[in-house]
């Protein structure tokens, strides 16, 4: 837990961390609980750990403190349904969550959605990968970092 002013109680040491030393371009990605973590980060993403927190929970709290990307056409990707799921009509509304919270943040960028294999191919460059408890079925989340502008630092 990190107890300091401004920084939401549910961002943790190693996590504030990760956040301060990601650049401009630098992904991170917020996994769901099915996510194979500790095997993606074999290959070089350092691997946070916030076991039971939902993904939305998380990703607000990150919001306050991380700036999207604003040079691409999405800061924000999801891992799209594999086929049978899309034939089955399988509803993620989780998404929608993810969306109205990147709005609030300032973003009205779509969600980009990303091949399953693709994705975890994404997880492996990325700059950290967040295990979290989120069970929302294609639940996973990257988020591109942004830029701050002058004088918005402190």
């Amino acid at each position: 837990m990190v107890v300091l002013k401004g920084i939401p109680a549910i961002i943790s040491a190693d996590l504030l961390y990760a956040l301060g030393k990601m650049g401009h371009g630098d992904e991170l990605v917020l996994a769901d609980a099915n996510f194979p973590v500790s095997s993606t980060c074999r290959s070089g993403p350092t691997e946070i750990r916030a076991d039971g927190v939902g993904i939305p929970q998380l990703l607000e709290a990150i919001l306050k403190l991380f700036p999207l990307d604003t040079y691409v056409d999405s800061p924000a990707a999801v891992m799209g349904l594999e086929p049978r799921d899309l034939e089955r009509g399988l509803a993620v509304p989780v998404w929608d969550v993810y969306s109205g919270l990147l709005i609030v943040a300032g973003c009205d960028k779509p969600l980009e959605e990303v091949q399953r294999f693709a994705f975890y191919e994404r997880a492996k460059l990325s700059f950290a990968v967040v295990a979290t408890g989120e069970t929302s079925l294609y639940g996973n989340l990257i988020i591109k970092k942004g830029v701050l502008p002058p004088g918005e630092q402190c």
